[in-house]
C-alpha cells in the first residue's frame, strides 16, 4: 500500500507557520518499516480540497489529511470529505460522546459541530482534548495541530496497518564520492547497473553543493533488505576504486 499526506492550509502557504506533519508523518512511517510516497499541500479551498479527495479515495492510498475538521468558517475539510464522498454531514454518535465528556454542562450546538462529520466514518480518539478526528476508506483526518494529530496519527498507524509494519528488515548505505570523476552523468552507467542487478532496491545519487555554488560531493547509495545491500555497495565500491573516484562511507 502507498502511504500519502495532505496538509491543508493557508497559513502554511503563506509561510505564517511552518509545517511539522510532513517530517513527523514520515518519521512515523520509517519507525514501522514504511515509506511515504507523496505530500500535497492545500489552502483552504473547499472545491480543491473536494477535488483532491475525489481522486485520493480513487486511488485507493492509505492517506493522513492534516487540517481544517474545526468548526471555524476558514475549516473546510469536513464539508469538502462530504461531498467527496457523495454523503451528507451527520453528528457522529461516538464523537458526541466524546464531546460531552469533555465539556459536561458547557457543552453546545457550536461545539457539537466538531462532531458533525461525513455520514458512515468512524471517529479517531484525540488523546489531547478528546475532540476526535475520523476515518474512512483508509482515509484520516485529523486536526492541523501537531499536538493532537501527531499522536492520532501513531494511533492509526498502530490500530490499522500493524500487519504491514517491518514486514522486510531495511537498512539504508551510502558512499561520498569526490573528485573529477564522480558526477552523477559520469556514473550513469553505473547506476543503471545497480538497478537492474538489484531492481528490489532503493538507489539513490544526491549531490551536494557550497554555498558559493562549488560542488563538493556526491552521494551514492541504496536501501532496502541488508544482505542485498551489501552486495550492490561492495559492487558499487569496486566499481568506483577502478575508475579512480575518491570514496568515504557516509556516517
Amino acid at each position: 500500500m502507498s502511504f500519502g499526506a495532505i496538509i491543508i492550509g493557508d497559513e502554511i502557504l503563506s509561510g505564517k507557520r511552518v509545517d511539522r506533519h510532513f517530517a513527523k508523518l514520515a518519521g512515523l512511517l520509517a519507525e514501522r518499516g514504511l515509506r511515504l510516497s507523496w505530500v500535497e499541500y492545500l489552502g483552504d479551498e473547499r472545491p480543491r480540497i473536494a477535488s483532491t479527495l475525489r481522486r485520493t479515495l480513487a486511488a485507493g492510498d492509505v492517506v493522513f489529511s492534516f487540517g481544517g475538521i474545526g468548526n471555524t468558517p476558514d475549516d473546510h475539510t469536513r464539508q469538502a470529505a462530504a461531498e467527496a464522498l457523495d454523503v451528507d454531514l451527520v453528528l457522529h454518535p461516538d464523537a458526541e460522546r466524546e464531546i460531552r465528556a469533555r465539556f459536561g454542562a458547557e457543552t453546545s450546538e457550536v461545539r457539537l459541530l466538531l462532531g458533525t462529520f461525513p455520514r458512515g466514518v468512524q471517529i479517531i480518539p484525540n488523546p489531547f482534548n478528546r475532540i476526535p478526528g475520523f476515518r474512512i476508506r483508509d482515509h484520516h483526518f485529523l486536526p492541523g495541530f501537531p499536538q493532537m494529530a501527531h499522536p492520532m496519527a501513531e494511533w492509526v498507524l498502530d490500530t490499522f496497518y500493524a500487519p504491514l509494519f517491518h514486514r522486510r528488515a531495511s537498512v539504508e548505505r551510502a558512499l561520498l564520492l569526490s573528485g573529477a570523476n564522480s558526477y552523477e552523468s559520469a556514473l550513469l552507467d553505473l547506476m543503471e547497473t545497480i538497478v537492474a542487478d538489484f531492481p528490489t532496491l532503493r538507489l539513490f545519487s544526491l549531490p551536494s553543493m557550497s554555498d558559493d555554488g562549488q560542488r563538493r560531493h556526491l552521494e551514492l547509495g541504496v536501501e532496502g533488505e541488508p544482505d542485498l545491500v551489501d552486495q550492490a555497495m561492495s559492487m558499487m565500491r569496486e566499481e568506483v576504486e577502478r575508475r579512480g573516484i575518491a570514496w568515504r562511507w557516509r556516517t
